[in-house]
């Protein structure tokens, strides 16, 4: 699953992101998502999110 989706992505789910830093080589981040930060219902490069570790990124996979 993509996570380009807001309802799909819920609090507490596996996730892998890329981090701001990350956007130029696609590096990917897996943690637990703790906030949701985009409002839109849709985000083309993927859902912002806040995880466990207080790092914040665009969801790119669901596990």
């Amino acid at each position: 699953m993509d996570g380009t989706r807001r309802e799909l992505i819920k609090s507490g789910m596996h996730v892998a992101i890329v981090l701001k830093e990350d956007q130029r080589t696609g590096k990917l981040t897996e943690g637990y998502v703790k906030d949701i930060l985009t409002k839109s219902p849709l985000h083309s490069h993927g859902i912002k999110v806040r995880l466990e570790t207080s790092q914040v990124g665009r969801v790119q996979k669901i596990f």
